[in-house]
């Protein structure tokens, strides 16, 4: 990259550390704490990639979508999944209209609410495989196909689909396919005695806060490539999918433990989002290249949604959190090995020097 591109990027980066610093002052009005899952949210929206967010109900998943939405200068849309949902009341359909002026009919697109920056999949385990398979097509290629004809979608598309983990009577999981279309899957957890004390005073006043939008599409779209721009060593890049390949039993990296608790471990595209993410958080970070650190902030919302357990970890009472955490620790013990090994020769040379 030439020396003005590399200024280009530096001054970009410092806009990208504003406008994030105004995005999350802004969220913090309407939302209390959760600054760990905000920030996830934005490494995503940077990636251009999507997030799952799984807690129970009143947790505020739906409002922190809403509040995000109001801070990004994009249009937003919002889709409540029933039982009775079908694929052509997300997509859209085509109807028969007719000219006025000439009598003529014919078939005219009307667009679902899946056209939009920013759509909420509210619930999305609530409704049947055929409907959520219809956001498949518009979650990996962009786009939606209603007969012939593709239809592209907006630029940026963020899809933030919501999950409640503990009611399964009448709920239809998200098949893997689907599941490995998101980048994240981040867990809202209850609040601590101060923040709820916070939230009830907040939510309970006669007035709320008023937003400004921070953060246009355009502005969006320079930040996503900036975060492609941004370099990352390849013994950095190996972490990434060492920690992957770990997750997966017949993998020769993997340690006994995940072969005794794991069905089936994160595929490739497990090490691409965290790849991506680490860029995008080390830019948040306001650093210029990416570090292990960076692969661990990410790793845990990459994999948590990738991982299977079998039913002997379920028996031993170990969680997806369990096994990912031990994954890292063990990826983390090889690349030291792995590191000071490389370093003794130089070691042992200067010894012998002095």
């Amino acid at each position: 990259m030439t020396e003005s591109g590399n200024h280009d990027d530096l001054r970009t980066q410092s806009e990208l550390l504003d406008r994030v610093a105004q995005i999350e002052q802004q969220i913090s009005m309407r939302i209390v704490g959760q600054k760990a899952v905000i920030r996830q949210l934005l490494i995503a929206l940077f990636t251009d990639g999507h997030v799952l967010l799984v807690g129970v109900p009143g947790l505020a998943k739906t409002r922190l979508v809403q509040t995000l939405a109001q801070v990004l200068s994009l249009e937003f849309s919002r889709i409540q999944f029933t039982p009775d949902l079908m694929p052509a009341d997300i997509t859209g359909t085509e109807v028969i209209q007719e000219d006025k002026a000439t009598g003529q009919r014919e078939l005219s697109f009307m667009r679902g609410p899946v056209f939009g920056n920013i759509v909420l999949a509210d619930e999305i385990n609530r409704t049947p495989p055929k409907t959520q398979a219809a956001l498949l097509e518009a979650m990996q290629e962009r786009q939606v196909t209603i007969g012939r004809t593709r239809h592209d979608l907006p630029s940026p598309f963020f899809v933030l689909a919501t999950q409640n983990p503990i009611e399964h009577e009448g709920t239809y999981p998200l098949p893997e396919a689907q599941l490995d279309r998101f980048m994240f899957q981040l867990v809202i957890d209850y609040p601590t005695a101060e923040e709820e004390l916070e939230i009830v005073k907040l939510t309970t006043n006669e007035n709320e806060a008023e937003l400004d939008a921070v953060l246009s599409a355009e502005q969006i779209q320079s930040f996503i490539q900036l975060v492609r721009r941004m370099p990352i060593a390849d013994h950095v890049a190996r972490f990434a999918i060492e920690a992957a390949r770990a997750t997966r039993p017949d993998a020769d990296v993997s340690t006994e433990a995940v072969r005794k608790w794991v069905q089936w471990g994160a595929g490739p595209r497990a090490s691409q989002f965290m790849v991506l993410g680490a860029k995008a958080h080390a830019l948040l970070e306001g650093r210029h290249a990416v570090e292990y650190a960076d692969i661990l902030a990410v790793a845990p919302g990459v994999l948590r949604h990738r991982v299977r357990l079998n039913f002997s970890a379920e028996a031993e009472g170990r969680t997806v959190d369990d096994v990912i955490q031990h994954v890292l620790d063990h990826v983390q013990d090889i690349t030291d090995q792995d590191r000071l090994s490389a370093e003794a020769p130089e070691i042992l040379r200067t010894k012998d020097v002095s």
